[in-house]
């Protein structure tokens, strides 16, 4: 008896969770399409083909929808940026590889991104998430470089290439935005860093 009411518990805990994941897919699906003013429980519940009711009953609030939205998003590109840090192979490359999707098969996740961000100007609750991305692309940077200035400077140009990419809506060169990013750095690449990349090309360090 008790592992029959259990394996309901779990079933019921699953099919919840696979609700909200739809109310959040159909939330992003609604910024994609109307931009982030376009999300109401209504507007939400409408895509994901239930009630606003039901909408309600999984985020109480428009807040929590929100949130639970800009969450989703911004733990991939968390995931996305933690790998780029794990590889050996040459970081400022794999972030430059994350931004030209924007122009590509990322659009709709990265304007999402970019459109829940820009809201946590007027709501606060999303602040904290909203600031991941640049958390995120910091800590990369902080890998490469020891100056407070050099981390800054890789983040700016992170995001304005990534804002750049997605209103011009048009192709991107990985080789361009990996040439930006390497001039954000600057000189300020930390001199183990360079001294590998020059002993793995067989040129001898200076």
């Amino acid at each position: 008896m008790q592992d029959d009411e259990s394996e309901a518990i779990d079933g019921r805990r699953a099919k919840g969770n696979r609700r909200r994941a739809e109310i959040i897919d159909a939330t992003l699906a609604v910024v994609t399409r109307e931009g982030a003013a376009g999300v109401t429980h209504r507007t939400v519940a409408k895509q994901a083909g239930i009630t606003a009711s039901l909408s309600t009953y999984y985020f109480a609030t428009l807040d929590d929808l929100l949130v639970a939205a800009l969450t989703s998003v911004a733990d991939i590109y968390s995931a996305r940026i933690r790998q780029i840090v794990e590889d050996p192979g040459d970081k400022v490359r794999g972030l430059a590889e994350l931004i030209v999707e924007t122009a590509g098969a990322g659009r709709e996740r990265a304007l999402a991104e970019r459109e829940l961000s820009t809201l946590a100007a007027r709501r606060p609750a999303l602040a904290p998430i909203a600031r991941r991305w640049r958390e995120d692309v910091a800590a990369l940077a902080a890998t490469l470089t020891d100056a407070p200035e050099a981390v800054a400077a890789l983040v700016a140009a992170s995001d304005g290439l990534c804002t750049a990419i997605l209103i011009d809506n048009a192709p991107a060169e990985t080789g361009y935005v990996h040439e930006v990013l390497c001039q954000a750095l600057g000189t300020h690449r930390r001199a183990d860093s360079t001294s590998r990349r020059a002993t793995d090309a067989g040129v001898e360090p200076r």
